[in-house]
């Protein structure tokens, strides 16, 4: 499921990062989908947000399954 072809966001809750290495993990992961522009982690809240066009809701979960984190 795509969100669109303009600019959009996506942000997921990411319970089981918890440091600088979940936070880069993440990051590249995210970051090799097409379309994505941008990765924000906040390990404070868990928090990811996509910054994208086009983003694949479904390969951005995918990204984050194979990297071994479980997006809430």
């Amino acid at each position: 499921m795509k969100v669109g072809l303009g600019t959009s966001e996506v942000t997921y809750i990411v319970p089981n990062m918890d440091s600088d290495h979940s936070e880069i993990t993440v990051s590249d992961r995210l970051l090799t989908n097409p379309g994505v522009e941008a990765v924000v982690v906040d390990l404070e809240t868990k928090g990811v947000t996509v910054h994208g066009r086009g983003l694949d809701v479904l390969a951005l979960r995918a990204s984050l399954d194979t990297a071994g984190y479980q997006a809430a």
